[in-house]
């Protein structure tokens, strides 16, 4: 079997196989080197562009996935493997594997969507997917959000896309919603100016849109009056906490009441 594999064949199969080898090499280091590069122009000439820094590193992901598959693909064609039996075995092996994860191909794609229709940004706080925080990161098939009580959460992509998203940094502006009762002996007049008042002593709490200040609903126990003032949408949480305070302490001060329920209880005595 062996009597015709001579020193010398054995020696020049050797060398070009090593040559194959040593090529194959060089195109590997080659490519992964022009892929990092490629990756950090494309991304900085994103960024330049204004595009968002979220949109900016998916696309740079992309571009560097398809440049390392690329590159692997050359390195076996160097090496004198047939990539085309190759990229039929992984057309094969891709269609079971895609059939057994069709969740994270799910996520890829749901990644794609969010990139296209741009539903978020870097910074933005949203709630999607039933968890809330702020974005920090769009993967190809996770985002990266931040609690507000500083937790990491890891969200899949399809979870975010198959449910409704709320975003609530998007807008410059934001409506706070409050509701306050007062007695049905106060009088409702003396009541809006309290609160108008207060309002207009904030000068964060802008005056277009301007406040909403109206008679709601006629409680068990109470007059309801709704105040909707709008703010800036980095003002919300301040203005809100502080807002609900200071009425408090205007009604108060202004002998305004406050009602909560109250039940009367009978008591009859059978004895008598």
């Amino acid at each position: 079997m062996f009597d015709n594999i001579t020193i010398d064949s054995f020696k020049t199969y050797a060398a070009s196989y090593g040559l194959n080898l040593l090529s194959s090499l060089i195109i590997l280091l080659i490519g992964l080197w022009v892929a990092k590069i490629t990756y950090k122009i494309i991304k900085k000439s994103l960024l330049k562009s204004k595009l968002d820094e979220m949109l900016s590193n998916f696309i740079a992901n992309i571009i560097y996935s398809l440049i390392i598959a690329f590159v692997i693909i050359s390195c076996l064609s160097k090496l004198g493997i047939n990539t085309t039996s190759i990229a039929a075995i992984f057309a094969a092996a891709g269609l079971a594997i895609g059939l057994a994860l069709q969740g994270s191909l799910s996520n890829l794609a749901s990644g794609v969507m969010i990139v296209f229709f741009k539903l978020f940004k870097k910074g933005d706080f949203i709630e999607a997917g039933g968890q809330s925080g702020s974005v920090i990161s769009l993967g190809i098939f996770m985002t990266t959000l931040k609690s507000g009580d500083n937790k990491i959460i890891i969200v899949p992509n399809g979870a975010i896309t198959s449910k409704p998203i709320v975003n609530y940094t998007k807008e410059k502006k934001r409506r706070i919603d409050l509701v306050f009762g007062c007695g049905y002996n106060d009088n409702l007049q003396k009541v809006r100016q309290t609160i108008e008042k207060v309002i207009d002593t904030d000068k964060r709490i802008l005056q277009d849109p301007k406040p909403i200040i109206a008679v709601s609903n006629l409680g068990d126990s109470s007059v309801d009056f709704v105040v909707r003032p709008w703010v800036k949408t980095p003002d919300y949480w301040t203005v809100r906490f502080e807002l609900i305070e200071k009425i408090k302490n205007a009604f108060d001060q202004e002998g305004i009441s406050i009602p909560y329920p109250q039940q009367d209880v009978h008591v009859h005595n059978i004895n008598k």
